[in-house]
């Protein structure tokens, strides 16, 4: 089953649900801001998908990203030192988070969630 983490208050978390609903495809729910996955898990993805670069986890647009000046850290960090950060701030994450354990999208676009989740 997948797994969507996403905010309440995002609207492209809604976007993705809705997505989802509308496709009738089953998902779990989990609040990346309130419970951020554990670090293992994105040392994990981070690792299996790190042709895509650490700044596709990243949510670059947020406020925390922003205050943290990680745009110059991002590229001398670490997968170790970025799944630690991500896992301590759930704000850092680009939303919606979607995974099934083999397949992960960050973020939402129509055509990609067709690819992937159809």
């Amino acid at each position: 089953m997948l797994k969507l983490y996403g905010y309440k208050r995002c609207s492209t978390s809604k976007k993705a649900q809705k997505w989802l609903d509308d496709h009738q495809i089953a998902y779990q729910y989990q609040d990346l801001v309130e419970k951020p996955p554990k670090q293992e898990d994105l040392l994990k993805w981070l690792t299996k998908f790190q042709d895509r670069g650490l700044r596709y986890f990243f949510n670059t647009s947020g406020q925390v990203y922003r205050q943290m000046q990680l745009k110059d850290k991002i590229g001398e960090m670490s997968i170790e030192e970025a799944s630690k950060l991500l896992s301590q701030n759930g704000k850092l994450i680009k939303r919606p988070l979607v995974t099934d354990g083999e397949n992960l999208t960050c973020g939402f676009k129509e055509d990609l969630y067709k690819n992937t989740w159809l």
